[in-house]
């Protein structure tokens, strides 16, 4: 009896690519080159480039093990396995599944598209000191990785030196635009573009530059919408609609700072607060407390329904000399807050009361006053995102119109008018909020641990909220 042929895997829906000529070129140009990169703003089709031409790669080379990275193992499945339906998992469907390769998370794939030949692809996370033990032991043929920029360099040099064994060596890097004085350019980037112009880089440089102006998927009103969540004074304006290298200097929050009016919420009558009032879902209290020179602070904001917006109602500081901490004294000041924010705005849960982690005395003897007061709010530690991504979520939620502040809330507007990018700092290549105390910083650390856990959902696309 005649053994029956196994059946092929059928691709049932194709993956609808529309590259334009500048992105055909660089994947093109990806088949003699080792080192690819692309560069450019968000939504530009970097990531998709690199991941098309990484897959072809993988059905030609006769290594077995392969490497992907982002920032962290979240961000390498998300944007490099699954990519919208762009990544290598719909790319290999049904040739691939997912599984363990030395306790690291892999895809594995073996089909046609491999001719037969079982390809690893371990996936990982880059963005801490650590992350590079966990690429050793083995050795890689190719290295796909999305935000370069944020992967730590100890892990770039790690995945560099296990690929020096591969049979068909390449690298693919996307990042979005950075501070030009970032060590991912001076150590690699313009290092290699420099080599590569002398005639002394023989492994062969692909770099190609790319802004959302150059993905033909995107139509002119999608353009139009991204543009618009961005304030055009800001970096993040420059870096990630513009594609521009750009240093972090000035004020923070110009659009703020050179209209505040814009920004704060004037009720026209008694009606209109009524409406607003009805769409928050709940209140969510930042505290940040004080240190050596500095006033523990407390910022309350109201969370709307689906997270459409967030509004600052209420802001306050505890009087007294600066760097001295008195638990009694914390306790009481707030729940002296608290009372009054129940007053002004009753019926409206307070959910949540995030603290700096760093002072978890406080925080117990907080929670402890709280519970003999007979308030239920959820107490816990601040997230401590990085400052960077809460400065990006603030902006672009004021910029959207979708932040506004109440005028009553005096210690934040100050803060928010005076916050500047740190300028020593800018040219070490580093995005750093300058705390010289000629700002009022503590007001704005409380005001962004009162929204900073809800990042994801008020911006569910950026990959800064994750």
């Amino acid at each position: 009896m005649a053994v029956p042929k196994s059946k092929e895997p059928v691709k049932r829906k194709s993956i609808p690519y529309r590259f334009g000529d500048k992105h055909k070129a660089y994947m093109r140009r990806s088949r003699d080159c080792t080192y690819n990169v692309a560069e450019g703003s968000i939504r530009a089709g970097k990531t998709t480039d690199n991941i098309f031409a990484f897959a072809h790669e993988l059905k030609r080379t006769k290594d077995k093990l392969h490497l992907a990275s982002g920032s962290t193992l979240g961000n390498a499945k998300l944007n490099i396995g699954d990519a919208n339906g762009f990544g290598l998992e719909h790319i290999f469907r049904g040739q691939c599944h997912w599984g363990k390769f030395k306790g690291n998370e892999a895809l594995y794939i073996q089909g046609p598209s491999t001719n037969r030949k079982l390809r690893v692809v371990i996936f990982a996370g880059g963005g801490k000191a650590d992350s590079y033990k966990k690429v050793r032991g083995n050795s890689y043929g190719m290295w796909i990785a999305t935000e370069i920029n944020l992967h730590h360099d100890s892990m770039i040099k790690e995945c560099i030196n296990r690929t020096a064994a591969a049979k068909m060596r390449k690298f693919f890097w996307d990042l979005n635009p950075d501070n030009p004085y970032a060590a991912i350019y001076k150590d690699y980037i313009e290092k290699y573009a420099a080599k590569a112009a002398a005639g002394e880089f023989p492994s062969g440089y692909n770099y190609e530059h790319f802004t959302l102006f150059d993905n033909v998927t995107i139509s002119k009103q999608r353009q139009q919408e991204l543009m618009a969540d961005y304030d055009p004074e800001t970096i993040w304006y420059r870096r990630d609609i513009l594609g521009e290298r750009c240093a972090a200097e000035g004020v923070i929050y110009k659009s703020f700072a050179d209209n505040p009016s814009k920004h704060i919420r004037i009720f026209k009558d008694y009606s209109e607060k009524q409406e607003w009032l009805r769409t928050i879902h709940f209140i969510s209290i930042g505290i940040d407390f004080g240190g050596n020179r500095s006033l523990t602070t407390f910022v309350a904001s109201a969370v709307h329904y689906r997270f459409q917006e967030v509004d600052v109602v209420k802001d306050a500081n505890i009087e007294g000399k600066k760097g001295d901490i008195d638990p009694d004294k914390l306790n009481k000041s707030f729940l002296i807050f608290y009372k009054e924010l129940k007053r002004d705005f009753p019926g409206i849960p307070i959910l949540y009361i995030f603290a700096d982690n760093e002072a978890q005395y406080l925080i117990n003897g907080l929670a402890k006053a709280c519970r003999a007061a007979g308030i239920t709010a959820s107490i816990g530690d601040s997230a401590k995102k990085k400052i960077t991504d809460r400065v990006y979520c603030g902006n672009t939620l004021l910029a959207s119109g979708r932040m506004k502040v109440l005028p009553e809330c005096k210690l934040l507007i100050a803060g928010l008018k005076s916050a500047i990018w740190d300028p020593k700092e800018a040219e070490k290549g580093k995005d750093v909020r300058l705390d010289n105390f000629s700002s009022d910083i503590d007001i704005l650390d409380a005001w962004e641990y009162s929204w900073e856990r809800f990042m994801k959902k008020l911006l569910p696309e950026s990959k800064r909220s994750n």
